[in-house]
């Protein structure tokens, strides 16, 4: 585990490699990548157990990109966490590259299923985490959602199963940002109130300041405290978080910034090591 200032860091530095391998693939989903950075970074640097020397240590905790376009913030926190290299990231979405525009299942690398049919993901957590505990093995279960994302209808067959099967190995994260492809959540399909319909499914919810390491932390040790069933983290977000240009901006959802875009971020964000390409 490291401090919540260093924490903050990690959390910028995985926001210049989304910006600079999408930039660089010329094509991705940079807005919904930022989100999670904060995430992404209190989970691997703060939360779960995990070696890059072993990364198919069998009792390693699992992660699983359930919004699976968002797959830049997790190959920037894999670069991050020493699974791969950063040069790696400028391949994004490039042929024969391992890091496609969706994960790509690569135990080696971390990559522990082949995600981006919306809801998939999180059904496969829920397999992953019902296996451990039918294997009697201790390793918890984490899976990151969109808001979007719960409107399929996959998503709570899988979450009434975790109830029902009590799986407080499994902790999900819902980034709560607002926007999906064609516009606001709520334009689409309301999924709220989303809090009162995971708890009539049975899980535990714990509502957070997505923006905020701090408020990540806590309740993430929250989460992993509480016993008995399921739980999710609903992360309040902000899509594009970090870039002027991209905040709360639809656009960014599946556009990139071009290169001049690019440099204002790097700038904005003192991202010294990181170039556009």
């Amino acid at each position: 585990m490291v401090s919540v200032e260093r924490l903050k860091d990690i959390s910028r530095e995985i926001g210049c490699g989304i910006v600079a391998s999408t930039t660089a693939a010329g094509s991705g989903h940079p807005g919904g990548s930022l989100s999670i950075k904060n995430v992404m970074a209190v989970l691997f640097f703060h939360v779960m157990r995990h070696d890059p020397s072993k990364p198919e240590w069998p009792d390693r905790d699992r992660f699983v990109l359930s919004k699976g376009h968002a797959a830049p913030a997790l190959y920037s926190t894999l670069a991050l966490a020493g699974y791969i290299k950063r040069e790696e990231l400028y391949t994004l979405r490039k042929l024969c590259s391992r890091l496609q525009g969706h994960p790509s299942r690569h135990p080696g690398m971390m990559i522990e299923a082949s995600t981006g049919a919306l809801g998939n993901g999180f059904s496969m957590a829920v397999g992953m985490a019902l296996a451990a505990k039918i294997d009697s093995r201790a390793y918890r279960v984490y899976t990151v959602l969109g808001d979007g994302e719960v409107q399929e209808g996959i998503v709570w067959e899988a979450a009434m199963l975790a109830s029902y099967r009590k799986l407080d190995n499994l902790i999900a994260v819902v980034d709560r940002n607002g926007l999906q492809l064609d516009g606001p959540v709520e334009w689409i399909l309301s999924v709220e109130p989303l809090a009162a319909k995971w708890r009539a499914f049975g899980w535990h919810v714990i509502e957070a300041d997505g923006e905020s390491v701090d408020a990540l932390v806590r309740a993430f040790e929250a989460a992993i405290k509480m016993r008995g069933r399921p739980k999710v983290i609903i992360a309040h977000t902000t899509k594009g978080e970090s870039s002027s240009v991209m905040s709360w901006n639809r656009k960014y959802h599946g556009s990139v910034l071009d290169r001049e875009q690019c440099m204002q971020y790097m700038k904005e964000n003192g991202c010294g090591g990181w170039n556009c390409r």
